[in-house]
């Protein structure tokens, strides 16, 4: 591409007659900043963009696995894994896991992201059969006991394939199809949402020496190519979600200006996911060494996304984040729940 807009999204009820929503949410503006690769960011009217651009801006984004875009969607994060940066392991044993998904559920989660391969930065790559046998029995309890959307965290199509068998209800794909060829195809044969991240590189590596030419525009365009991608394999834009990837082969700084951009994304006419609990940015910003002392550092970030138009936060803290949206959509919009 050679211009973008980010709308520059506001909230309130001091909304100017000619204001836009933003993607059906509570957000809404009526200017954007229009972004290219060559010149200096101008500041616009939205009336100076295309309809087609503001109908895809613009457009409420539709239910996924009966989730409601027009208000926050709270993914609690349930690792299954020995080696989870955050919990340290805390979840491994299948009947802890199930525990702890129905604490997230009476805590106010809305959707739970079931991930039995650790990608934290270092991570290596574990074998398909150990991820399903991690994975799957816990989306089998969770589907029969609890009866709430799940999500597999998984790059890997056998993967997908034994948690959809099992009732997962969306793909939750780091690597954005980038991976395994096989995920794809998979996907549209179940006609399973999905979600797609952007990684650069392997979690092996991506951190040693991240780097990009615009670090919003070079994400953005990724995606976009991604969506194609999946749009070509016969998926839907609507069973679409995107994630920007923070702390995937991504600098502090980089992090910082994907936060700062995320308005940008709703040009791409999907739901928008964004994973920034916890991570090592929040640690040093937050001076918060330890992981699970980072909740208000990832709930600060998370509110910042949810006033430029995330539909959803996926966090390890839903407790926190539930009140704190509480209080905040209160705060800026009048709402109560």
């Amino acid at each position: 591409m050679t211009d973008y807009f980010r709308p520059l999204a506001q909230m309130g009820d001091a909304r100017p007659s000619d204001a836009l929503s933003l993607a059906g949410t509570r957000s809404w503006f009526t200017h954007v900043e229009h972004l290219s690769r060559t010149g200096a960011p101008q500041i616009i009217p939205v009336s100076e963009t295309s309809q087609e651009w503001r109908d895809l801006v613009g457009n409420p984004r539709h239910s996924i696995a009966g989730l409601d875009f027009a208000n926050p969607v709270i993914m609690g994060i349930l690792n299954v894994t020995p080696d989870s940066f955050s919990d340290g392991g805390a979840h491994y044993a299948p009947a802890k896991a199930v525990c702890a998904a129905l604490k997230m559920q009476n805590e106010g989660a809305h959707l739970i992201d079931i991930g039995g391969e650790s990608t934290r930065p270092g991570a290596l790559e574990v074998p398909y059969e150990a991820e399903i046998a991690r994975t799957v029995p816990v989306i089998e309890a969770i589907r029969k006991t609890l009866g709430m959307p799940v999500s597999i965290d998984t790059r890997k199509a056998r993967v997908a394939d034994a948690a959809l068998a099992a009732g997962v209800n969306i793909v939750n794909d780091v690597s954005g199809f980038k991976f395994d060829p096989g995920l794809g195809p998979l996907c549209a044969k179940y006609a399973a949402p999905v979600c797609l991240m952007h990684a650069q590189g392997l979690p092996e590596t991506m951190q040693d020496a991240p780097h990009y030419d615009d670090v919003l525009l070079d994400v953005f365009d990724v995606l976009a190519e991604q969506i194609e991608v999946a749009l070509g394999f016969g998926l839907s834009r609507n069973q679409i979600i995107v994630d920007p990837g923070l702390g995937f082969g991504k600098t502090q700084g980089h992090n910082l200006a994907l936060i700062r951009g995320l308005s940008l994304f709703h040009g791409l006419g999907c739901a928008v996911m964004l994973g920034a609990s916890r991570k090592g940015f929040i640690c040093k910003i937050g001076q918060a060494p330890k992981a699970e002392d980072r909740a208000p550092g990832s709930i600060a970030v998370g509110l910042a996304a949810v006033q430029q138009g995330v539909h959803i936060l996926r966090v390890h803290d839903v407790s926190q984040t539930r009140q704190a949206l509480a209080l905040f959509q209160a705060a800026t919009t009048g709402l109560d729940s």
